[in-house]
């Protein structure tokens, strides 16, 4: 079959191809791969450089899915011959089609601007009278394409996603520098005592409307566009989370704290499960012609991040109805209450999951659009309706950026809201601290042993004097020595009091 058609112009099989024009082939794609693996390198080394081990653990996340699709893309290549030799009854192959039925298909040139597919006639097959592919060579070449644009658009999505959330918090670090301010420290002097609808938290989301749960929703849900988070908010929850889980008086760094947690959700984010996977798969299955399905499908990611934007908006405006109802006059600061309860089934972990599935969903949608783009082009039988299509997509574009810019740091600030704080971020640097700590103690010790044998307690002057270092922290700049561990909570401020010097 090669021979036959090895001869024809275009048409040349590998062994009737000049072995330099192989070679320059070969070439382009070996450089591009190892300039994507230096830069994919490079890029976790700088992570790991500026100790920021929850990207680094995304790119690794990241790496491992451009592996999943590789390795997909290689079963791609591998089972088209088979798969396309698998014959179904024309009557099952003529339903459920996501363009009109067209008799003349199978003997037509796919439209595809004019570019020629690798696999052409040399790999279709010809089933008998009666009978079609299950799927044909040049539908498993497309497949093969979008499996790379899945690839692309996964990064591209991921970096967007990132780059956007941490542009918000960047925000809230002039609000964190204020709370050094005298300006601060006297609006929140304890002995100072106000009464609880004089403040700024308390006036801002509790008045007449809160009082009905259905106009707190409704005011929620327009709120999260307009200032999702002001500099009230903000410092009123850091007040809450450090009386809640440090020290009184502790000088956190509290935006630092909502940094490494935006972090630690978006090497959640960039995965991608199984259950994901079947929702992908659930969109290319009821994409059948007239019925509009991805339409639909591009408004459930839009649905979710709005629920999910107006129930943490309402989780700041109960909490400020909490105050009210527990206090007539507050002194200091207005401390909210932290408690999962605030969250859908008391699990603040549900919230970061839907909006996992908004976002891959989303970008999902995206990407079949631009496929469908390259394959068919713009007003393919795909796109009969263009104006859906016009709408579907600026919808992705609004979700993309919604959820990037407005809810996921909503979510990274309001998380800190629940019971527990994360103690990841608090265990592993901690274990670094005191390593570190260790080691320089245990050095210390061996060179004044050697250096003099008549000054015992040297030793001990020396371990005080490494542990009085370890107080001077990242999250934690300045903080008193912590009293002997006694309890779980007792245990978790003497850990955020030792601090993160090598984060």
């Amino acid at each position: 079959m090669g021979e036959s058609e090895g001869g024809g112009e275009g048409t040349r099989a590998l062994d009737q191809t000049p072995t330099w024009a192989v070679v320059a082939v070969c070439a382009v794609i070996v450089v591009a791969s190892i300039l994507l693996e230096g830069i994919l390198h490079h890029l976790g080394q700088w992570f790991t450089k500026r100790r920021k081990k929850a990207l680094f653990d995304a790119l690794e996340k990241v790496k491992s899915e451009l592996m999943t699709l590789g390795f997909i893309s290689l079963l791609l290549t591998i089972t088209a011959r088979y798969i396309s030799r698998i014959c179904i009854p024309e009557g099952a192959a003529d339903t459920m089609l996501p363009c009109r039925l067209s008799r003349n298909s199978e003997h037509q040139e796919p439209k595809a601007h004019g570019r020629r597919h690798l696999s052409e006639a040399p790999t279709n097959y010809t089933c008998r009278k009666g009978m079609v592919s299950l799927v044909s060579a040049d539908g498993l070449h497309q497949l093969h394409i979008f499996v790379f644009f899945l690839a692309v658009f996964h990064v591209t999505f991921s970096a967007i996603t990132m780059s956007l959330g941490r542009a918000k918090t960047r925000i809230w670090k002039e609000w964190e520098n204020d709370t050094s301010s005298i300006n601060y420290e006297f609006s929140s002097d304890p002995s100072k005592f106000r009464l609880t609808h004089q403040t700024s938290f308390v006036r801002q989301h509790a008045s007449c409307w809160s009082k009905s749960t259905i106009m707190l929703y409704v005011a929620s849900f327009f709120r999260q566009f307009f200032r999702s988070v002001r500099r009230t908010d903000y410092l009123t929850l850091r007040h809450g989370f450090i009386s809640a889980h440090l020290s009184p008086g502790t000088r956190f760094n509290f935006r630092k704290y909502i940094k490494r947690s935006l972090e630690d959700d978006f090497k959640t984010v960039v995965g991608i499960s199984p259950p994901l996977w079947a929702s992908a798969l659930a969109v290319m299955l009821f994409n059948v012609h007239g019925w509009h399905n991805l339409f639909w499908f591009s408004t459930i990611p839009l649905l979710v991040i709005l629920a999910i934007g107006t129930k943490l908006q309402a989780i700041i405006a109960r909490m400020a109805v909490e105050i009210t109802e527990r206090h007539t006059v507050i002194q200091g600061m207005p401390v909210v209450k932290l408690s999962d309860e605030h969250f859908w089934f008391g699990k603040p972990q549900m919230v970061l999951h839907l909006i996992h599935f908004a976002l891959f969903q989303n970008a999902f949608e995206i990407t079949y659009f631009f496929w469908i783009w390259y394959e068919f082009g713009l007003r393919s039988c795909f796109h009969e309706n263009f104006e859906f299509i016009i709408a579907r997509v600026c919808l992705g574009a609004v979700v993309q950026f919604v959820c990037s810019y407005i809810t996921l740091p909503l979510h990274a600030l309001v998380s800190q809201m629940g019971s527990q704080m994360k103690r990841t971020i608090f265990d592993e640097q901690t274990a670094k601290a005191l390593k570190k700590w260790h080691k320089a103690v245990v050095k210390k010790k061996h060179q004044q042993q050697k250096e003099s044998s008549h000054a015992p307690s040297e030793t001990a002057t020396t371990d005080t004097t490494e542990a009085s270092r370890l107080s001077q922290c990242q999250f934690v700049e300045a903080a008193p020595a912590p009293p002997p561990l006694q309890d779980h909570s007792t245990r978790w401020r003497h850990q955020a009091a030792l601090g993160f010097r090598m984060l």
